[in-house]
């Protein structure tokens, strides 16, 4: 069996009033950084992970990084666990986006599986990079437990993999910032969900 704890990467402007931040770089803020430490006290505390896997975004790198600093293993960037690419819409804002492309957003909002963003990347393209990814991690920690440190639309297309959801069930799972999933993937390939999200570990840091 190996153990996955998924995460998301600590608080970053833009995520409140909401924008499409993708592949810009964004750094923590004091709060992401403060969120990051006590999911890092958190894994340290509860497990053994062997290995800390994150996006190339700096946002993800430096949560991950200490992820494995307070576990002692080391970190690693997997470029399969990198945001979706929102092309034209990249650091607009939600409001922006409704009121010029009021057809397509209403589609992301209520289809998000049908549609491509301009000049970016459909749900499709984020499945195919982030199973090539689950597939070599598996592979390279069976019976082992690893953490991945990704993004919300990188999470959730990995937890509807893993859960064998489609992807039409996008928007029915939360990934708020640092907040942790605990999934156990067996050989013959059950599944198990220990918890989803949880964000006790933030308490008065939210």
């Amino acid at each position: 069996m190996t153990r996955i704890l998924l995460t998301r990467h600590g608080h970053v402007d833009g995520i409140r009033p909401a924008r499409f931040r993708g592949r810009a770089e964004l750094p923590l803020t004091a709060r992401g950084v403060a969120q990051a430490d006590a999911l890092a006290k958190r894994i340290a505390r509860q497990w053994k992970p062997a290995a800390v896997y994150t996006s190339a975004m700096q946002r993800c790198v430096v949560t991950g990084g200490r992820v494995a600093e307070a576990c002692g293993i080391p970190a690693e960037v997997d470029q399969g666990l990198g945001d979706i690419d929102y092309g034209a819409w990249q650091m607009r804002t939600h409001e922006e986006v409704e009121k010029e492309a009021p057809d397509a957003y209403r589609l992301w909002r209520q289809a998000p599986h049908l549609l491509r963003f301009p000049g970016g990347e459909s749900l499709q393209d984020v499945v195919a990079r982030t199973s090539d990814a689950l597939r070599l991690m598996m592979a390279r920690h069976r019976e082992e437990t690893v953490v991945l440190v990704g993004h919300d639309s990188v999470n959730r297309a990995l937890l509807l993999q893993l859960l064998d959801q489609p992807l039409s069930a996008y928007w029915k799972l939360a990934q708020d910032p640092c907040g942790l999933s605990d999934i156990e993937v067996f050989a013959g390939g059950d599944v198990r969900v220990g918890f989803l999200n949880d964000t006790g570990h933030l308490e008065g840091i939210l």
